[in-house]
């Protein structure tokens, strides 16, 4: 879920720390969410190497980063619904190697929910979790596990995990808030049905982890196709090659796989024609205030290739070369950023943006963050906790320019969006926005923000940062 402007240059000269925040059960004292930023250190191995690379967010309460010797190290597994288990390998309190099949360094990699998808310095894609996100491929591990699927199960369980949150501890924060204080975790915004206590008791159960989840599965493309950048979404996956093509797989209906359709499934890769096909609408409007004029004549989106992706909950961003910005998928809180609540089936301009080339995007579950090549930080869709950062809460159906105070005179150079809370950071600075239930801003409460808000990281230059579903990591460098 995250972007980026102008690539991320390391220093080989400072000190990489990772830090975390937020909900991350599996690594937190009695299961209390962290609300000011806390350093992660790396587990004491030489085959983990001595600093971190880069960090990769997670889904439902577990977290993935990678160090300097190309190990997906991951933590903070919970069984809130007995998939997380799986999804990070087991680890509790203490950072781990990820046990993928290979020895080749891991050089980028993604979560959402509860599947994972990492690539090899080869080019190579892996990825594991919930059956229905891992394609067709070579799978290692026992075959006993993980090679079966009730759909009507399935489908109750993919129900319920796009919507909750952590489960009632009964425990109080230092804010004074009762934590967790709905036992079955929803939110009131909720569109989707629930499942009942007894069904999601059931359906949580090591037996369904065994027929819900699959083992790591080496990702099988068309001969020559080389990987370089993954995003994984509620239930879908992209992936980018070198020559600038996307692919993807997983849950369709929404349209979030681009392929004109509201296909269901999608079992192995597919290419996504984002270029050949993509067109837009001449919306005369003005940017920051969302009003809308007529639609024109369809006309071919500027660039060659694609150059960056994001998922979202249940839709899709990509960036051309030229700067262009497209969307696909769900489009109920207008996170596509088209000035509707349709469905876009296929990749489509969001044009509103013509003319403002789009350098990072990052998606959430109802909303989307991209920033500019002179810095500027656009959001649209739904805004139920301030997570669009506008100053207000209702959603926005096409971009709106996040001008607040805070952001005067600062360049965004990284963006990546939680479920529902999003951050960005500069040249020397991070900010976090939107929903803080359980910490996951970082500001040492659990109060919303709905204005970008600078999270404190004394003595450290941020660099690069991802959101998880309820927790944020930051990869940050030490100046000594």
């Amino acid at each position: 879920m995250n972007g980026d402007r102008k690539g991320f240059e390391e220093d080989v000269k400072m000190e990489k720390l990772v830090f975390m925040w937020g909900y991350l059960p599996g690594a937190l004292p009695q299961r209390l969410p962290l609300l000011s930023p806390v350093v992660v250190r790396l587990p004491p191995s030489s085959s983990v190497g001595t600093s971190w690379k880069d960090v990769c967010g997670g889904g439902c309460g577990f977290a993935m980063a990678i160090s300097d010797s190309g190990k997906l190290i991951t933590w903070g597994s919970t069984d809130d619904l007995g998939q997380s288990f799986v999804t990070s390998g087991k680890h509790g309190e203490k950072p781990e190697p990820f046990p993928l099949p290979t020895e080749t360094p891991i050089v980028k990699a993604a979560a959402c929910w509860a599947h994972c998808v990492a690539i090899t310095e080869s080019g190579e894609v892996y990825t594991w979790g919930w059956k229905e996100c891992v394609p067709s491929g070579k799978v290692f591990g026992s075959p006993s596990i993980g090679l079966s699927i009730e759909k009507d199960v399935f489908e109750k369980q993919s129900l319920l995990t796009e919507q909750v949150s952590p489960r009632s501890q009964g425990s109080r924060t230092s804010g004074g808030t009762l934590f967790g204080s709905d036992s079955r975790g929803g939110d009131k915004t909720t569109k989707r049905r629930r499942v009942s206590p007894a069904k999601h008791s059931a359906e949580s159960s090591s037996s369904g982890d065994e027929t819900l989840s699959a083992l790591p599965c080496l990702v099988t493309f068309n001969p020559g196709v080389r990987i370089t950048t993954v995003a994984a979404g509620g239930r879908h996956t992209l992936a980018l090659s070198d020559i600038g093509q996307v692919w993807g797989w997983g849950y369709g209906g929404e349209g979030q796989l681009g392929l004109g359709s509201r296909i269901r499934m999608v079992s192995f890769p597919h290419p996504v024609p984002c270029i050949d096909s993509s067109f837009t609408r001449d919306h005369s409007m003005k940017l920051s205030r969302g009003s809308r004029g007529s639609d024109g004549q369809g006309f071919r989106v500027p660039g060659n290739y694609i150059k960056g992706i994001a998922c979202g909950g249940r839709h899709s961003a990509v960036i051309t070369d030229a700067g262009a910005l497209l969307t696909f998928g769900w489009g109920s809180y207008g996170q596509c950023g088209q000035g509707s609540i349709d469905d876009e089936l296929s990749p489509t301009c969001v044009s509103a943006l013509l003319g403002i080339r789009i350098e990072g995007v990052a998606a959430g579950l109802w909303h989307t963050v991209c920033i500019s090549a002179d810095g500027d930080v656009y959001a649209f869709g739904g805004n139920q906790f301030g997570q669009l950062g506008t100053g207000a809460d209702q959603a926005e159906t096409f971009p709106r320019l996040v001008d607040a105070p805070s952001l005067e005179n600062v360049n965004a150079k990284f963006v990546s969006c939680g479920a529902r809370h999003s951050a960005v950071v500069t040249d020397d600075k991070i900010f976090c926005w939107g929903w803080n239930k359980y910490g996951q801003l970082g500001l040492g409460d659990v109060i919303d923000r709905n204005i970008p808000t600078q999270v404190p990281i004394d003595g450290f230059i941020p660099r690069k940062v991802a959101c998880g579903w309820w927790h944020t990591l930051l990869l940050a460098e030490s100046p000594t």
